[in-house]
């Protein structure tokens, strides 16, 4: 699993594996899950992040949160 914060846009990644996303669909508004072609969840992006998760608790992210992409 990875987790990628970009604080310019403010956007919450997170991949499951490393498989071929296929597909992507708004299942709430600002939250995106992307499906491989066999229909599995292989991640998510979340809009407007910093205003839905509290990034600090985040595993695998550190503050502060800066310009550009934290990992």
């Amino acid at each position: 699993m990875n987790q990628c914060y970009n604080s310019e846009v403010d956007i919450l990644t997170i991949r499951l594996c490393e498989t071929e996303i296929e597909e992507s669909n708004e299942i709430r508004p600002g939250v995106i899950a992307d499906f491989s072609p066999d229909g599995r969840v292989v991640g998510f992006e979340i809009m407007d992040a910093s205003a839905w998760v509290d990034l600090q608790s985040v595993q695998g992210i550190s503050p502060p949160f800066g310009s550009g992409l934290v990992s």
